[in-house]
């Protein structure tokens, strides 16, 4: 079974040298809720992922898979 990743913050922020605690603490978010963001057993909201891509410095559109 192929594993589904539809965001790509965690490489993301490896390209940004950021980690998730840093991403968690600028968020005011639980660490244990990025991890999951970065697994790819949760995603965040639209507007979380606007407020990363901000942080980030990135077009939101970097912090999503392609689809086609």
């Amino acid at each position: 079974m192929a594993i589904v990743q539809l965001n790509r913050i965690k490489t993301v922020l490896t390209e940004c040298g950021k980690s998730n605690l840093w991403l968690a603490e600028r968020l005011n978010k639980n660490a244990a809720t990025v991890s999951r963001w970065c697994t790819n057993d949760n995603q965040p909201s639209v507007e979380t992922l606007y407020q990363i891509a901000l942080l980030l410095d990135v077009d939101i559109r970097e912090l999503l898979n392609k689809t086609k």
